[in-house]
């Protein structure tokens, strides 16, 4: 039934396979035989693919339910021991991983020796779908300005912290500091993210509101790199400040209109969001994320 879930997901045998580590011939054994155990068809051939029958939607609906109260049935059995204990995975983004995760595992390690943490690092835009698959327990993620969207069915997100974005700019790019208004670098090349990231589509609407579109010469999803070519006078980057929470800025910042902020949060499946271990763990995070001031 998870396959099957995972298959009205993500659309094809393939991609299913890949997410969850099987072989394509593994994943339709095992359908073939969740469909002679149903006694009704649930996948029908769609040209080189296969889409779910009718009998198989409403098999999938039940399914999410069954796995949201297994999710609930291990999180009440945790919540009867003594110790947290067991294995918990982790996945979180860059600036994430850099500024807040050293912190959590020292927290964690010191409180519950008997627990080990698996972290993981993936590009936001990922978690959803890896947290539903059951690759990770929690995931860390991010939404920008005008791009917020709510959590997929299946998932309990919760807010974390606001973290401020800020254009970042080597002196060699701005020798006056008059230059403050976003349009004062429409004619400078800029780095951001690949298209199709959202932080890049929010760079670039940011961008034509002020009247411009950027001259985008170089893409990294990799902040650091970012970072690095505006602070060697190659480019105008958009930054948010946790980035500086363990590192020094070289360059020089220029607020932005509203001080827009991306939003980072924790995301677990519902079901799961009572379980001892991630409970800790978020309110951990809300520590730490607290205790340190984000510029």
């Amino acid at each position: 039934m998870r396959l099957l879930v995972e298959l009205s997901r993500r659309g094809t045998l393939a991609q299913v396979a890949q997410a969850l580590s099987f072989s394509t011939s593994t994943i339709s054994q095992q359908l073939s035989q969740l469909e002679t155990e149903a006694g009704v068809r649930l996948i029908e051939p769609v040209g080189r693919g296969v889409r779910l029958t009718a009998a198989g939607q409403i098999l999938v609906e039940h399914a999410e339910r069954i796995l949201q109260q297994i999710d609930r049935a291990e999180a009440a059995l945790a919540a009867t021991r003594s110790e947290i204990v067991g294995v918990v995975k982790v996945a979180t983004f860059q600036t994430a991983a850099i500024s807040l995760i050293p912190d959590l595992l020292s927290i964690m390690g010191e409180r519950h020796p008997g627990l080990t943490v698996y972290l993981s690092e993936i590009q936001p835009d990922a978690g959803a779908a890896a947290l539903l698959a059951r690759e990770f327990d929690l995931v860390l993620g991010e939404q920008y300005p005008g791009h917020e969207s709510p959590p997929p069915t299946g998932i309990e997100r919760r807010p974390l912290l606001s973290d401020v974005l800020r254009l970042y700019v080597g002196p060699q790019l701005r020798p006056h500091t008059s230059l403050d208004r976003l349009a004062d670098f429409a004619d400078l090349p800029w780095v951001l993210e690949p298209i199709g990231k959202p932080a890049r589509a929010w760079a670039e609407s940011a961008c034509r509101a002020a009247g411009f579109e950027p001259d985008v010469r170089y893409e990294s999803a990799d902040l650091l790199v970012q970072a690095r070519l505006a602070e060697t006078g190659h480019a105008v980057a958009v930054l948010p400040d946790l980035v500086w929470k363990t590192r020094r800025a070289e360059a020089q910042f220029v607020d932005l209109p509203g001080q827009p902020v991306r939003q980072v949060y924790t995301a677990v499946r519902t079901g799961a969001e009572t379980r001892p271990v991630l409970v800790e763990i978020r309110n951990v995070l809300a520590k730490i994320s607290g205790s340190h001031e984000i510029r």
